[in-house]
């Protein structure tokens, strides 16, 4: 499907380390004027949106990753509806969650199968692998080349493209604007289906436990008052919106499947010798579901974040460490997706409530607990 420049499909090596870094350099945790302005920008419209036409709630929802990831990383300015690279975008993401699915495939197994000839039957998966790869070349390829564009006429927004290509060495041009291409492709990659099944999950959490709201609104109108909306000033004084943030984010992990990882050589644990090559898949859902850190993990508590003084409890252990991946490829913008989530969440409990339809009788109509499979649930 031509996915191999993607940061996670990347092997170990310099390519992959230098996509890392670049990525780092400009999206570090101390630097957040970079984003912050971004994210508040798009919640807000977001707001806006949902006030109009509360019932495209859902529609709504992907704007507010989708849009911020692609001001942040070319520059351009998402439109409301049906925006066109957002469109493009979601097309190939879609394609690679349900590809990149281990198992999804049975040359995923038998790679030996990729030999056959595409007539024979059971190989319609090559059939479908080209057009997903188009859909991936388009991805890839025009918001960048709209982004070059817009620099090349001197009315670019700034972003992480204009920024980086500011940045290019002439003695190595090429492999350079390829490694912004590539890196600006993953910011939206990354960032866009992740987020949003995280605020699907929030917005279902409150059908199902309302007394949440309540809470929170509590706490909101306690330190924000009603005058204003939430800023990331207030992240850290609001402790129960925080974890309210680490409860989504463990009650339904996004990647309960979690990225596949590889042996680079032999290792040994337990008594069990894994050579070269052993793939593993984390059990993000197990780890974040075990009754020993979190007591009823099926329950969504946020509660259980918090110490008897109302504060983040420390040593509880935080749903970071697993929800967004392991070791050197644990997720290189965490910061940016808890930011994200905390203003959203912050920002519609101060403004609406949120409440399930009823039916002929009066009795809540509670949408069930189903998630689609993929890689991103």
């Amino acid at each position: 499907m031509g996915w191999d420049w993607f940061m996670s499909a990347l092997p170990y090596g310099e390519q992959w380390k230098d996509q890392r870094r670049l990525f780092q350099q400009h999206f570090h945790p101390s630097n957040v004027t970079v984003y912050e302005d971004t994210i508040v920008e798009y919640v807000h419209e977001f707001l806006s949106d949902i006030l109009q036409t509360p019932q495209d709630f859902l529609a709504h929802v992907r704007r507010i990753p989708g849009g911020a990831a692609i001001s942040l990383a070319y520059g351009i300015k998402v439109e409301r509806y049906n925006d066109r690279f957002v469109k493009v975008a979601e097309h190939a993401v879609n394609a690679i969650t349900a590809a990149g699915v281990p198992g999804a495939f049975l040359v995923d197994i038998f790679p030996i199968l990729k030999y056959v000839p595409e007539f024979i039957p059971g190989a319609g998966f090559k059939q479908k692998a080209k057009e997903w790869r188009q859909d991936m070349l388009a991805f890839r390829n025009d918001s960048f080349a709209e982004a070059i564009s817009r620099i090349e006429l001197g009315n670019a927004r700034p972003s992480f493209t204009s920024r980086a290509m500011e940045g290019i060495n002439a003695s190595n041009a090429e492999y350079h604007t390829k490694l912004v291409q590539d890196t600006a492709g993953m910011i939206y990659g990354a960032a866009s289906h992740t987020t949003i099944s995280a605020i699907y999950t929030f917005l279902i959490a409150m059908l199902h436990y309302p007394y949440v709201i309540k809470k929170a609104q509590s706490e909101l109108d306690r330190v924000i008052g009603q005058s204003r909306l939430p800023d990331f000033g207030d992240m850290k004084r609001t402790p129960y919106i925080m974890a309210i943030v680490k409860e989504v984010l463990r009650w339904q992990p996004v990647t309960p499947q979690a990225i596949p990882h590889r042996l680079m050589e032999e290792d040994v644990y337990e008594g069990y010798v894994f050579p070269a090559g052993t793939i593993f898949v984390p059990n993000a859902w197990a780890m974040l579901h075990n009754e020993e850190d979190y007591p009823e993990p099926m329950v969504f508590r946020p509660e259980r974040f918090l110490n008897s003084n109302g504060n983040i409890n420390i040593e509880i252990r935080d749903p970071n460490g697993m929800a967004f991946g392991f070791g050197r490829r644990i997720c290189a913008g965490i910061h940016i997706a808890e930011a994200t989530l905390w203003l959203t969440i912050a920002s519609v409990l101060s403004t609406f409530d949120i409440s399930p339809r009823v039916d002929k009788d009066g009795k809540d109509i509670l949408p069930k607990l189903f998630y689609q499979s993929s890689i991103v649930s």
